[in-house]
């Protein structure tokens, strides 16, 4: 017999209504082109809610990381440093530059880069004649890194650190906004995210001349001469003004969104805390601040006598949908052959994590239909 429950997604896009008006003021002015007036008003509005000078609009997060290795030299032959525990965007823009990706582990409290393994990393490489050009540092599913540990490391070694706070928009660290501590950041805006412009991303960085080097090589390296000329290669990476136009609608409601997630987080751990064998990602003390992007919970097969993949066959027959975490980069075919700095962590959660529907478009009749689901799975 087919599902006839509508399907709750894990983390669908959520319009607030506003952004149609930014859209249909580029329609009437006919600004349907990459750049235009919604573009700069989203980048102003991203650099003050970021707390960072300068911004640049582009067209994935992916373009901005790639961007971000070229403004910092990152060529063929060139290590960089990066977390195991991501998706292949953070990993990928390394290998576009023909660099190597060396991977560092995850501690366990946050489950972003292990600052111990961070160290021994960047020794390791250097008495091996390969000083690293970069960290790209992820805050996983919205988490904050520790970014005092790490930022000293960097700091010590005189690394450029990148965030890649592609799921962390609205996440702090110390109270200060992610994306603020780096040379440089990224935000990713795809249509699963805390803001989405269907597709979309950011260079944050508070060097004027890197961002105004980024706009220049995402509109494909013109230089200024009244005709078509090009001393370098450049890339098609800005954002359009039609996608600005709905980055402009989705921030005038961020602090909802981000007190939604975090809402979720609180619901399903509350409802979830009298069954053993379960933990949550969660803040480890009051300096983090995380956006809860997604709702990630360890369930230990051991002690509950089910895995991550029976629960979410479970609910997705009962059309839910859930994602177990990342693949670690090391255990990806394409990547199993660069350096990795590992402790186990990521291979462990990996083995135990799933992604809980987040999404702030979910009705309290959402949230419940999950929870009964799960525990029906977690108690059969």
């Amino acid at each position: 017999m087919k599902n006839v429950h509508k399907r709750i997604f894990l983390s669908a896009p959520h319009m607030s209504g506003g952004e149609i008006n930014y859209i249909k003021e580029a329609f009437e002015q006919n600004w349907v082109a990459p750049l235009g007036p919604n573009v700069d008003h989203f980048e102003e509005v991203l650099a003050s809610y970021c707390g960072v000078d300068h911004v640049a609009a582009l067209n994935s997060g992916t373009a901005a990381i790639h961007l971000a290795l070229i403004l910092l030299g990152v060529n063929r032959g060139d290590e960089v440093i990066a977390s195991a525990f991501t998706f292949s965007a953070t990993v990928n823009p390394i290998v576009y530059q023909g660099a190597t990706p060396v991977l560092v582990d995850s501690e366990r409290n946050t489950w972003n880069m292990d600052p111990h393994l961070l160290e021994e990393a960047i020794k390791d490489r250097i008495q091996k004649g390969k000083r690293p050009k970069a960290i790209v540092l992820v805050h996983l599913y919205g988490m904050p890194a520790n970014l005092q540990a790490i930022g000293k490391i960097a700091e010590r070694y005189e690394i450029p650190l990148i965030e890649d706070a592609a799921e962390a928009l609205g996440s702090k660290y110390m109270g200060k906004a992610l994306g603020a501590f780096g040379k440089m950041a990224v935000l990713s805006f795809n249509g699963n995210k805390i803001l989405s412009t269907s597709g979309g991303g950011a260079l944050l960085s508070n060097d004027a001349d890197l961002i105004e080097k980024a706009r220049f090589l995402s509109t494909q390296a013109r230089d200024q001469a009244p005709y078509y000329q090009h001393s370098q290669i450049g890339y098609n990476y800005r954002m359009s003004n039609i996608l600005a136009g709905i980055g402009r609608g989705q921030m005038e409601v961020i602090e909802e969104r981000v007190k939604s997630r975090r809402a979720t987080f609180r619901f399903y751990k509350e409802n979830l805390k009298d069954v053993e064998g379960i933990n949550f990602l969660e803040e480890p003390d009051a300096s983090y601040f995380s956006n809860y992007w997604l709702t990630t919970m360890l369930i230990d097969p051991a002690v509950t006598n089910t895995s991550w993949e029976e629960i979410q066959g479970k609910l997705e027959k009962e059309n839910i949908e859930t994602r177990p975490l990342w693949k670690p980069m090391h255990l990806q075919p394409v990547f199993s052959s660069c350096p990795a700095y590992l402790n186990g962590v990521s291979e462990d959660l990996f083995s135990k994590g799933l992604c809980l529907p987040s999404g702030t478009i979910m009705t309290d009749g959402d949230r419940m239909r999950v929870l009964e689901n799960l525990l029906k799975s977690l108690r059969a």
